[in-house]
């Protein structure tokens, strides 16, 4: 089960994951409606905040 980073609800689609673009370690899972609203996500491992 993925969850969206930023609103925290399950992804089953329309989603997109990635590793932190600061330190590499964390897996950012951003669902297509806070990518759409640009809201911001922050990585676990480094407290990186990204749009």
């Amino acid at each position: 089960m993925k969850v969206c980073s930023t609103c925290n609800k399950e992804v089953t689609n329309d989603y997109v994951e990635f590793k932190c673009p600061k330190c590499g370690k964390s897996r950012i899972v951003r669902c297509e409606n806070c990518r759409k609203s640009a809201k911001t996500y922050e990585c676990k491992e480094c407290n990186f905040v990204g749009p």
